[in-house]
């Protein structure tokens, strides 16, 4: 792994480091189990995604974080594809709260495993016989902001 540091100033003066050591795809898998018949159907599908992220801990200040991406597009009752993938990197991150840590893990390693999935889907798409699939960005930030606010309104 390459120790390539990238430092960033905080409000409060201090420095905090984040740095990415490896990008890596963990598992893939594509489903297309009403082919050849789907593909004479017109494409309209009803599209799910679902996105998580995991992580461990996998040395001094480096973590492995995986986002978890699951593609499911339908033709009416019919499963036309079904692609999941585990977009994985190790992130190198120093000095940081546990606050910090855990926005940064679910956040902004999020953000920068996401392109590697949404690139990979769509050529798994396009591989199977369809046309590509173009995913919109995502604010992560925001999607953590929701899941931590239902978190807490849970727990109370």
């Amino acid at each position: 792994m390459t120790k390539k540091k990238t430092a960033a100033a905080k409000a409060d003066g201090k420095i905090r480091n984040f740095a990415l050591q490896k990008i890596y795809l963990k598992d893939c898998s594509f489903e297309s189990p009403n082919a050849p018949a789907i593909y004479s159907e017109q494409w309209n599908p009803n599209i799910q995604l679902n996105m998580h992220t995991s992580s461990s801990t996998v040395g001094d200040n480096a973590h492995e974080v995986v986002l978890h991406t699951t593609l499911e597009a339908k033709l009416g009752d019919k499963v036309a594809l079904l692609i999941e993938v585990q977009q994985a990197g190790i992130f190198q991150i120093v000095d940081v709260s546990e606050e910090e840590l855990k926005s940064l893990l679910a956040c902004r390693c999020a953000e920068t495993l996401y392109p590697f999935s949404r690139q990979i889907i769509s050529e798994l798409a396009t591989l199977g016989g369809f046309p590509q699939l173009l995913l919109q960005p995502m604010d992560f930030e925001e999607l953590f902001a929701q899941a931590d606010a239902a978190g807490q309104a849970k727990a109370e």
